[in-house]
């Protein structure tokens, strides 16, 4: 079978759908991932991919966007505005790379496509070549919703997006309620980076992990300053992954680490800080550390509700973190059992494996 995945041409977006990838290809399918701009810059694993967009400038389009509508664009950089802003986001994201998605589908003439809910430039070349299309959730969204809101957009309503043939599912039940389709594990994909040996074993104090965004722009919710300052008696090491270029002098319970593959660093850590994007919520959810999620523009805000709702993390502004919030959050026992109570919830989610031989099966 030859298997085409489409992601939106941004690192958060395509790596959820790597482990899925990689198990088509270990089942020994052909696969070729689509998709461009940073998410090119990462390492799939060995799977290849093929750039559907050059010159991808999400930061342009999004300011267009945002300027065509100020009073949305204020609810969305505080992350209360559900999908009304995202739709028009994507919508206007795809229709730069979607006529490229169908021109490779007609030519690399797959069996079948894979795509997430903001890429639903692969759901039209589903539709356009008549094959099956198979929707990845990759966030904590539920994913109709997600595809109805690009597929509304004024860029994307001219195309037609059929229903996909499955639907696969990675949001733990217990963290956002049972949804339809195939459960699948979400298994983290850090993109590669080399650890330090330091960091793949527990340290003699607490390890406090911080990490911010990969796309820059305003409400990026990047902790570091906030963390810094709060630091010095906080009883606790801490790590900055990817720290801005500009640090103030650090206290000597501080240090920094270039790229680093989060899923082998997070089992070894006892608590980490994020911006508030779903991979980095799942992936600390899946090493079962509990998380504090700095509220943002998106999802962001929703996904640090959902986390201090399920008692695995707290939700905290970054010029609410002070050092009593970081003592609890490598304290709090309760936070702790929380997220080790999700993470072997995840664990016995079907791998994408098993999901792979389901799909098999299920499509002609």
């Amino acid at each position: 079978m030859r298997v085409l995945i489409v992601a939106a041409p941004l690192q958060g977006h395509l790596l959820p759908l790597v482990p899925l990838g990689l198990a088509w290809r270990d089942a020994g399918h052909d696969v070729l991932v689509a998709t461009g701009g940073d998410a090119l810059a990462v390492d799939l694993g060995g799977l290849p991919a093929h750039d559907v967009a050059p010159g991808f400038a999400f930061g342009r389009i999004a300011g267009r966007v945002l300027l065509r509508h100020p009073l949305l664009a204020r609810r969305e950089l505080a992350g209360r505005a559900g999908a009304a802003v995202v739709g028009e986001l994507f919508g206007a994201a795809n229709a730069t790379f979607v006529d490229a998605v169908v021109a490779l589908a007609r030519r690399e003439r797959p069996d079948l496509i894979v795509y997430e809910p903001l890429a639903v430039a692969g759901a039209v070349a589903a539709e356009r070549v008549g094959i099956p299309g198979v929707l990845q959730e990759n966030n904590l969204f539920p994913a109709a919703d997600l595809v109805a809101a690009v597929a509304a957009s004024g860029p994307m309503r001219r195309h037609r997006i059929g229903a996909p043939a499955a639907t696969i599912t990675v949001s733990p039940p217990s963290l956002t309620g049972p949804r339809p389709g195939l459960p699948m594990r979400a298994v983290p994909h850090s993109g590669g980076g080399e650890v330090p040996d330091w960091l793949l074993r527990a340290g003699e104090r607490p390890r406090v992990v911080v990490s911010r965004s990969t796309v820059a722009g305003p409400g990026g919710g990047d902790p570091t300053a906030a963390i810094v300052a709060a630091a010095p008696t906080v009883d606790a090491d801490i790590v900055l992954v990817r720290p801005p270029g500009r640090l103030p002098r650090l206290p000597a319970n501080v240090r920094t680490v270039g790229r680093v593959p989060l899923d082998r660093v997070l089992p070894h850590a006892t608590a980490c800080v994020h911006h508030g994007g779903a991979g980095s919520v799942l992936g600390a959810l899946a090493a079962g550390v509990p998380q504090l999620v700095v509220p943002g523009p998106g999802d962001r805000r929703h996904n640090a509700e959902v986390v201090a709702r399920r008692g695995a993390g707290l939700g905290v502004a970054a010029r609410a973190i002070t050092p009593d919030v970081l003592a609890r959050l490598v304290t709090d026992a309760a936070l702790a059992r929380a997220a080790r109570e999700v993470r072997d919830e995840m664990a016995a989610m079907p791998p994408p494996s098993a999901v792979v031989a389901d799909l098999t099966a299920l499509l002609p």
